[in-house]
């Protein structure tokens, strides 16, 4: 059963944020004419704009691309969207800089008039968070699951310093923004008109994972928890954890998954996501089982079937590192989950 609040029994927004104060249609339009303004220097980026794939009506994901960060992608490869309603529009990610963020908004501008309420981060990975900055200045607030917040302090400075040299001006203006609101738990709210379920199913991914659903159009924005034709990372995860969430998510039905990473599909893609963690989970335990060394688990833990995901080569020896690290700690007492995240 879900647990449903109402949206006024969210946290409010800091002081900074007052701004949601104001009659709506007043704020609206203040809100519209600060977009219009901060959009005059995109024509500058005209060659890279970003075009939108329709996946329901009134919803829209940006697709990234399939490879690692790079200068040639700009760091576009995490999957973002946005779902427009009749009051207003809600955005789901933001991107690895601040002007993605501001591409993002440029490309909704090009859909819809209406502004800009909410932004929603899935989860604490640079590829979906960093382009904040374009819509915090614009007064929106930004929305995550608490324990994403807390991951969000801890690292996230240091990795904006570890893409400086790989992104270079792309990253101009990027900073990180912690989020006006958190939640804790599963919560329904209204956002522009529309009913989203908030889903929060407990640390599968990373600690904070959030999956969106819009109830209307039956479109699951997954987050961090699914990844098509990807290696999904595991290196942030409560592996048993993850395996869970993604049974639960399937109860939720959705019509179209927009996964982190990879293309809009079905439903048919949270079982892929969870077929490839019990098969990495399978040949780990079993070369651990037969007291195989870390590095001849790594060598030895091929999974033929996803040879052809993108980041087979790197991601997945990872994991399989990962894993064998994992299971060790938990022979040992410890606690499996990554020694990397913030002290609970």
């Amino acid at each position: 059963m879900l647990d449903q609040n109402n949206p006024a029994d969210l946290p409010p927004p800091p002081a900074s944020a007052t701004v949601s104060t104001m009659p709506s249609l007043l704020l609206r339009a203040i809100r519209f004419a600060a977009t219009a303004v901060a959009m005059a220097p995109l024509t500058l980026f005209a060659q890279e704009a970003l075009r939108p794939e329709t996946v329901a009506h009134g919803v829209y994901a940006f697709i990234g691309d399939a490879g690692e960060i790079a200068a040639a992608n700009r760091g576009f490869v995490g999957n973002s969207g946005f779902i427009v309603g009749p009051a207003g529009v809600v955005v789901i990610d933001t991107g690895t800089s601040y002007h993605h963020g501001r591409r993002m908004l440029e490309a909704i501008a090009r859909i819809t008039d209406k502004p800009v309420e909410l932004v929603i981060v899935t989860h604490a990975v640079q590829e979906f968070l960093f382009g904040s900055a374009a819509f915090a200045e614009l007064g929106i607030p930004i929305l995550a699951h608490r324990e994403t917040a807390k991951l969000m302090k801890a690292r996230c400075e240091h990795c904006l310093e570890n893409l400086k040299p790989v992104l270079g001006e792309e990253l101009e203006g990027t900073r990180l923004i912690p989020p006006h609101r958190e939640i804790d738990a599963t919560t329904a709210i209204n956002a522009g008109g529309r009913r989203l379920e908030l889903i929060y199913l407990g640390w599968a991914s990373t600690p904070g994972d959030l999956a969106v659903l819009d109830v209307e159009a039956g479109v699951l924005f997954a987050g961090g928890m699914v990844s098509v034709g990807r290696i999904p990372d595991i290196r942030d995860c409560d592996f048993e954890g993850w395996q869970r969430a993604l049974r639960r998510l399937e109860g939720f039905v959705p019509v179209h998954v927009v996964p982190g990473h990879g293309p809009v599909s079905g439903p048919g893609a949270i079982a892929e996501t969870a077929a490839y963690l019990d098969a990495l989970d399978r040949v780990v335990k079993s070369l651990y089982a037969e007291s195989s060394s870390l590095m001849d688990a790594v060598e030895k833990a091929t999974l033929p079937a996803y040879r052809n995901w993108s980041l087979y080569a790197t991601t997945h020896r990872q994991n399989a590192l990962h894993r064998y690290l994992q299971l060790e700690l938990q022979d040992l007492g410890g606690d499996p989950r990554s020694t990397a995240l913030p002290q609970r």
